[in-house]
């Protein structure tokens, strides 16, 4: 019941700040949302893509999933949760940026990497939606075979945001507008262990320092 009270109370905080200190904003809201930012991220309790960006309500539509993972492009009859939001946010809300927000420790990159337990995936859906992210378990095998896990599991980290980036251009209306420049696509890492944060350059091949940690402002950890 604790954690219950907990959330209770930052209810009341929010409701505090929003609809009293700052009424303004919930009610242009209340007309509709009008985010200029789409950020994929983990469903990992740790990387709240709000509080870790200062965000206010409507400054981002999120899509969280175990991975922040983005399938490839596919019509089915099957439900297509990630692909029906990405499909709002792009042609429906006309968001200018995708983020894909990846971060270090995260559980179903480690299950991608080590396989998954009967205990912790009795179904095998862990199992089968990490598949999304094999060929970046395949690169890092191939690339860093010798490495300490700890090592791969860093690499398949940032080799899994690069996955979901491609696919992200598998999708024939997430292409057109990226080749019109109405939509630019970015690849983060949220590096828990030094409180910093990685960005990908196209144009270095390599993941950069976006913000360092505290304890060093020149170079990333």
């Amino acid at each position: 019941m604790q954690d219950i009270e907990k959330f209770i109370r930052g209810f009341q905080q929010f409701q505090q700040k929003y609809f009293l200190e700052q009424q303004e904003l919930f009610d242009e809201l209340k007309q509709g949302q009008h985010p200029k930012t789409l950020l994929i991220g983990c469903c990992d309790s740790r990387v709240d893509p709000a509080l870790i960006t200062g965000s206010d309500p409507g400054d981002m539509f999120v899509i969280r999933n175990i991975a922040n993972l983005v399938p490839p492009f596919q019509i089915g009859s099957t439900p297509q949760g990630i692909s029906s939001a990405l499909e709002f946010a792009i042609n429906s809300l006309n968001v200018e940026r995708v983020i894909v927000l990846g971060h270090q420790h995260c559980g179903g990159i480690r299950a991608l990497m080590q396989g998954t337990s009967p205990e912790s995936s009795p179904s095998g859906f862990v199992e089968r939606w990490m598949q999304i992210a094999e060929s970046a378990r395949e690169r890092v095998l191939r690339d860093l075979p010798d490495h300490p896990p700890a090592a791969q599991l860093r690499a398949a980290e940032l080799a899994s945001i690069l996955v979901s980036l491609q696919n992200l251009m598998t999708f024939p209306w997430i292409a057109e507008r990226v080749e019109q420049s109405r939509l630019s696509l970015h690849g983060w890492y949220f590096d828990i262990d030094a409180g910093a944060l990685l960005a990908y350059s196209p144009r270095r091949a390599e993941f950069l320092p976006l913000i360092c940690p505290l304890d060093n402002p020149q170079v990333p950890r």
